[in-house]
Parts: structure tokens; C-alpha cells; sequence
């Protein structure tokens, strides 16, 4: 299946196969269940995201907003 993260707030550290990500609030990831992966807080704190997976997910796609600089 796939899987589908979206970062609320905080920072995401995602470990996608040979991958090491960062992920911001406001970004998504998009990955096959099938790569190993891992995810979790990137720092001391907490991080809150929202996780899709499954065949009904298939059809979403999310577009992270541009950082403010």
C-alpha cells in the first residue's frame, strides 16, 4: 500500500529506506508501505502529524505550502 504524512506542527524526521528526511508543518511525504521506513519527532519536541494509508488514500495527493521567509 501507500502512506500518506502530513506534518500539523513541529518537525518530522522520516527514515525512508536510504532516505534521512526532515519534514516541516505544512509539508507531506507520499511512499510506498513496502520501503522500510520510520518517523518521528526531529528534535526534543513533540511533533503532531496526520497519517493516511490504504487503497482509499490512493486518489489524495497533499501539496506542502511554500515556507515563509
Amino acid at each position: 500500500g501507500y502512506e500518506w504524512v502530513y506534518v500539523l506542527s513541529g518537525r518530522l524526521r522520516l527514515l525512508l529506506a536510504d532516505k534521512d528526511l526532515e519534514l516541516r508543518a505544512g509539508e507531506a511525504a507520499e511512499f510506498d508501505t513496502r520501503l522500510p521506513h520510520w518517523f518521528g519527532p526531529a528534535g526534543p519536541m513533540p511533533v503532531e502529524v496526520l497519517s493516511l494509508f490504504g487503497r482509499q488514500g490512493e486518489r489524495m495527493h497533499v501539496r506542502a505550502r511554500p515556507a515563509s521567509r
